[in-house]
C-alpha cells in the first residue's frame, strides 16, 4: 500500500446539487478515490453555506443552478465565512455567463457535469492543494465567449509579455492546473519562491485570483491544449 494513503488524510467534500442523481453520481465519482471523502450533501444554496459552516471542508463542489441561494452567491458567502474552503463549480455549456461571472466570486475551479469524471477528480484534488483547475473545454468555452471581460488573444500576449521567462513559465503551470507545491516540484524550486513568483504574476497582470491567471494563460498560448 502507498505510504502516502495512509498517512495524509482524504479531502473532506461538501457536495451540493439540487438533483438527487446528479449528487447520486457525483458522490459516486469521488467514491472511486481513496483520498477524497464527501462529508456532507446539500439540494439548495443556503443548505450548501450552512454545512460548510458546520463541517469546514476542504472542497465545497457546487452547482451553479440551485434554489434559495445559487451556487455562485453560495461561492461569495463560502469566501467570506470560511475562506478555507475553495470552491468548485460543477457546470454545463448552457451556462456560459454564470461561468464568467463566477471569476469574481472566488471560485477555484469549473468542472463540465458531462465531463470525463477523472476531470472531476483532478479537479477536487487540484483546488485542495492551493490550485485552481478548468476543465479544458470550460476554458476553451469561456475565452471563447468571454467578449470584454476575458482578453483575446493578442491583448493577452501583450499582457504577458512583460513577465520574465521564469515568470511565464509559472503561470503556464497554474493554467495547467497544478498546485504550488507541484509547481515547485516541476521546477525545482522551494514552495516559498513560488509564491513570491505568483505574488508578483497576480499584480503585473492585474488579476484576482488563480482561475483569472489560468484563462489568461490559455488566451496568451501558455498552456498546451
Amino acid at each position: 500500500m502507498n505510504s502516502d494513503t495512509t498517512t495524509t488524510a482524504p479531502v473532506r467534500v461538501v457536495l451540493a446539487d439540487d438533483e438527487a442523481m446528479i449528487r447520486a453520481g457525483v458522490r459516486a465519482i469521488l467514491a472511486t478515490d481513496p483520498g477524497i471523502e464527501v462529508v456532507a450533501e446539500a439540494g439548495d444554496g443556503r443548505a450548501a453555506v450552512e454545512l460548510v459552516r458546520a463541517h469546514r471542508p476542504r472542497v465545497a463542489l457546487l452547482d451553479i443552478r440551485m434554489p434559495r441561494l445559487d451556487g455562485l452567491s453560495a461561492a461569495a458567502e463560502i469566501r467570506r465565512l470560511v475562506p478555507g474552503t475553495a470552491t468548485v463549480m460543477l457546470t454545463t455549456f448552457g451556462e456560459d455567463d454564470h461561468i464568467a461571472r463566477a471569476l469574481g466570486h472566488g471560485a477555484s475551479g469549473f468542472v463540465l457535469k458531462s465531463g470525463d469524471p477523472r476531470e472531476l477528480i483532478a479537479g477536487v484534488h487540484a483546488v485542495a492543494d492551493g490550485g485552481a483547475y478548468l476543465s479544458p473545454r470550460v476554458a476553451r468555452r469561456v475565452i471563447e465567449l468571454g467578449g470584454g471581460r476575458l482578453a483575446r488573444r493578442p491583448v493577452a500576449r501583450d499582457r504577458t509579455a512583460g513577465l520574465t521567462d521564469r515568470e511565464r513559465e509559472v503561470l503556464a503551470l497554474v493554467g495547467a492546473g497544478l498546485s504550488n507545491a507541484e509547481i515547485a516540484r516541476r521546477l525545482y524550486l522551494v514552495e516559498g519562491t513560488v509564491k513570491t513568483y505568483l505574488t508578483s504574476i497576480f499584480t503585473r497582470l492585474e488579476v484576482r485570483n488563480r482561475v483569472q491567471a489560468a484563462i489568461l494563460a490559455y488566451e496568451a498560448g501558455l498552456v498546451e491544449e
